[in-house]
This record gives structure tokens, C-alpha cells and sequence, in this order.
């Protein structure tokens, strides 16, 4: 029998991170219950509870492994994403056989010349994802995880054993822990310049192919009439002589139609600011002032003008 420390049927094993700091997780054998049964075997699966935020899969494994082989370890806060992105993937499984029995009807009405055009497609550019570091998922504290052992004697192993004394926790160099984990964060964080400006290129790349594939795969072309669910053409406001862009019937313009001429659209100037800076409110002032007295200068030549012919007559 163990000698183990016991608190409401759970085995606390003490773990040490350092000679001054000691970590307890708390763990029983699982039992499932008849309200909710689910898929762990019985016999063989460790419940665990206050697993530490950055435990991994392989530090479990390290730890657990002189009590006998484990099969897997499940995190319960990521069971629950990965049955959600299992659900999605099924929906977008079963909307993709549709489509492909679809367009396996039209392939087959098609004819084998158009067929073998249709298979030579031009492969969208692919996006390298930015160099990124292994990191440690940190998780929220107080976790609980269900540990699979590959037979029962591993579980019976690990209750017989004693846990009395702290064991050390698994480092990983591969994935640093404490501050070395964020150390390696802000690194990945900040990728050199050279790939970002590749990752930037190819993303621009990716998006003017899908920007020119849905151009390609537009209702409405360039030179063909555009036509309505029931047969009939539309009729469309074009250019300025009725040209359309779909081709077929147009509505020319008002003018083309009284004149005959087309409209040419001219870009609108921006109008330069005169008054925005201080010289320039200065220069518009002198400017001002020269043209008044030239006008003066010739206003009084006139005045003097006139009085020399004797016909200026002031009252």
C-alpha cells in the first residue's frame, strides 16, 4: 500500500520547479459516470486535477513514465475545441461531396476537349508562414487532464507507488518555461525584415490572383448580352454612345442622341490653397496693393486727360 497523502479520494503528488518553489497536483482513477458516459477506458485512465498552466503533453508522459507506457494525454480545455473544429469539418466535408457530385454531372455533359482544358488550372501562390519558435501553450490555472495508460498494471503501478517526496518537474530545452518562454515570444515575435517582406510579396500575390479569378469567374463578360432568369435581354445605361459592358441592348445618353457628340469626362483640378501659409497672405497683399495703384496711376492719367480736351466737368 502507499504511503501517499489522500484529500477526498485524490493522491497528492508534490512536484518541485526548484528547491524553493513545490507545485501538487492531485489525481484519482477515473470513473465514468451513467449520466454522462463518455469514450475514456476504464481501468487504465488517470484523472488529474491543478495541472500546471504550462504543462505539455511530453512533460506528463516524462513524468508518468516509470509507472508504465502512456497512450495519450487530453487537456479537458482543449477536448472541448477540438470536438467543436471536428463538428465544422464535418459540415465542410459533407458541403464538398455535394459540390463535387455537382460538378461531376457537369463534367461529364461537358466534352473531352473542354474537360482537358479545364484540368490544366494555374495553382494560386503559396504563403509562407512567418518563422515562428516551438512555445509552451499556456493554459489557464487549476486544469484538469485525463491520462491514458497503454494497460491497467501502469494504473495500478502509480497508486501502489509512493509520492511522498517532491519529484522534479521535466524541462524542455526545446520549449523553455518561465521566463526564457517569454524571452523566446518576443524573438518570434519579431521576425526579421526579410521575411516579412517576403510573407508581405506573396500575400499581395495570393490576393491578386483570387481578385482576377473572381473577375474571371464573373456572371456578366465583356461582349455578351446580358440576360435575365426568364430569357428576355436587359436593357442597361452604357457609355456615352450606348455601349455596355455586358454587350447586347443599351440607352445612350440624352446628348449623344440630340447632338451626336460624346461626352468627354475631364479629372477636376484641385484647387492650391493661396491663403494657407503666412507668406503667402503677405505676397497676396502686396499684390493687391501694386494693382490699386496701378489703377490709380491710371485713373489719374485719364482725370488729366480730360482735363486737357476742356471735357472734364467734376459738378
Amino acid at each position: 500500500m502507499s504511503s501517499s497523502t489522500s484529500i477526498n479520494g485524490f493522491t497528492v503528488i508534490p512536484i518541485s520547479y526548484s528547491s524553493s518553489s513545490i507545485h501538487y497536483i492531485y489525481a484519482r482513477a477515473h470513473v465514468s459516470s451513467k449520466k454522462a458516459p463518455n469514450s475514456w477506458p476504464s481501468g487504465r485512465t488517470l484523472f488529474l486535477v491543478n495541472a500546471p498552466p504550462d504543462a505539455t503533453e511530453r512533460d506528463l508522459i516524462l513524468l508518468l513514465k516509470p509507472y508504465g507506457t502512456v497512450e495519450k494525454v487530453i487537456f479537458d480545455c482543449d477536448s472541448v475545441v477540438e470536438d467543436a473544429n471536428e463538428e465544422d469539418s464535418d459540415s465542410e466535408d459533407g458541403e464538398e461531396e455535394g459540390g463535387v457530385h455537382k460538378h461531376g454531372d457537369e463534367e461529364e455533359s461537358q466534352p473531352r476537349k473542354r474537360q482537358k482544358l479545364t484540368t490544366n488550372k494555374v495553382e494560386p501562390p503559396k504563403v509562407f508562414p512567418l518563422p515562428s519558435k516551438p512555445l509552451r501553450k499556456l493554459r489557464k490555472t487549476g486544469q484538469t487532464a485525463h491520462v491514458v495508460f497503454l494497460d491497467t498494471s501502469s494504473l495500478d503501478r502509480f497508486f501502489s507507488a509512493s509520492h511522498t517526496k517532491p519529484r522534479s518537474w521535466p524541462n524542455s530545452s526545446e520549449e523553455p518555461s518561465g521566463l526564457s518562454h517569454y524571452l523566446a515570444l518576443s524573438d518570434s515575435m519579431r521576425p526579421p525584415l526579410d521575411a516579412v517582406r517576403q510573407h508581405a510579396n506573396l500575400a499581395m500575390d495570393l490576393y491578386e490572383f483570387e481578385l482576377a479569378k473572381s473577375k474571371r469567374q464573373s456572371k456578366y463578360k465583356k461582349g455578351e448580352a446580358i440576360v435575365d432568369e426568364d430569357g428576355f435581354t436587359l436593357v442597361t445605361r452604357g457609355g456615352a454612345y450606348g455601349q455596355t459592358v455586358g454587350g447586347g441592348v443599351a440607352v445612350a445618353t440624352k446628348k449623344f442622341q440630340e447632338t451626336g457628340e460624346t461626352s468627354e469626362r475631364t479629372k477636376k483640378r484641385s484647387k492650391e490653397k493661396t491663403s494657407f501659409y503666412a507668406f503667402q497672405k503677405a505676397e497676396k497683399q502686396r499684390n493687391e496693393l501694386l494693382q490699386l495703384k496701378k489703377n490709380w496711376e491710371a485713373d489719374k492719367a485719364k482725370v488729366e486727360k480730360l482735363k486737357a480736351s476742356r471735357r472734364f466737368n467734376p459738378y
